[in-house]
């Protein structure tokens, strides 16, 4: 999920503001039964992770968890329950960062715009030490509500939730992207209130479904601050996904027809980001796929892709 605070913008009280993105209210969709569609996978997972075994129990309880999180921010893709897919498994690379758990004591996992943690549950399920993981998102309810969701607590669940602004500056800063490996104490990682003392000890970073809710000069702000705060062992990860385009450009709907203009990259343009841009070139391999999917009838191209420290 992505981050993006939903307020009224001042100058009319008719547009709510998503990231960069701005909503007309009168254009809102409305949340919709006709949209639940899980697999007999997603449901076993969700069934392990939550207890709930009834599968009428478990569409309930996620619907209640769907309508509270909606309230918080009206993001399209909530309507389009897509936070019952796990994203990270989905992008290139997931196989290399369950090996990073495995393999580097200090190895440490971030989801920035986690939304209700699915990507952080799976990764955990898969692997990954749970004390090793930390989600991050603008709105602090979604840390209660992905607790609610799962059934768990901050106590039987140990990974990390720091809410906050990535875009800004107290929360995120830009920084070199590292040479060598920081020679200062890692941090507590569960007393941290920004996410500036992981600048260069992030093993794998992942961010599905945010890159695309801002400008392309934010977007360049964006990379260039994950670089920062990439480990520079080799191999060390920044993948997710987001909205694409064959050419790079302004996107003029979204998803499940909501009404809104985004900044979409091409697969050209997002190597040459990171490539070049968010680190010296040289420094890193970024792999891409741009594929048309679908959800509810909505037509769309997707850009995958994984940015990895050479």
């Amino acid at each position: 999920m992505s981050t993006g605070k939903p307020e009224q913008n001042q100058q009319s009280s008719a547009t709510i503001s998503l990231g960069d993105i701005s909503v007309k209210q009168d254009s809102l969709l409305a949340l919709q039964e006709q949209h639940y569609k899980i697999t007999p996978s997603q449901a076993e997972f969700f069934k392990a992770q939550t207890g709930i075994t009834d599968d009428k129990e478990l569409k309930q309880h996620i619907f209640e968890v769907q309508e509270a999180a909606y309230k918080v921010a009206p993001y399209p893709c909530i309507v389009g329950f897509v936070f019952l897919h796990c994203q990270l498994a989905q992008v290139q690379g997931y196989n290399d960062i369950l090996s990073i758990g495995r393999t580097r004591p200090d190895a440490i996992f971030l989801d920035i715009g986690c939304f209700l943690g699915t990507d952080i549950r799976k990764v955990v399920v898969d692997g990954f030490p749970a004390n090793r993981v930390i989600g991050s998102d603008l709105h602090p309810e979604f840390g209660g509500l992905g607790h609610k969701l799962f059934g768990t607590t901050p106590d039987t669940f140990p990974g990390h939730f720091i809410p906050g602004d990535a875009t800004d500056l107290a929360m995120l800063s830009v920084v070199p992207a590292f040479e060598t490996a920081p020679d200062s104490p890692e941090p507590d990682l569960s007393s941290l209130t920004s996410l500036n003392p992981l600048h260069g000890r992030a093993s794998a970073i992942h961010a599905s479904n945010f890159f695309h809710l801002f400008s392309e000069a934010k977007q360049v702000h964006l990379a260039r601050a994950f670089a920062g705060l990439l480990s520079p062992k080799a191999g060390s990860i920044i993948c997710g996904g987001s909205f694409g385009l064959q050419e790079k450009g302004v996107k003029k709907d979204g998803a499940l027809g909501s009404e809104f203009d985004m900044f979409c990259h091409s697969p050209q343009s997002w190597i040459e980001l990171w490539d070049g841009v968010a680190f010296r070139k040289g420094l890193v391999e970024v792999d891409t796929s741009l594929t048309e999917e679908e959800v509810g009838g909505f037509k769309f191209w997707y850009l995958r892709w994984c940015v990895k420290r050479l």
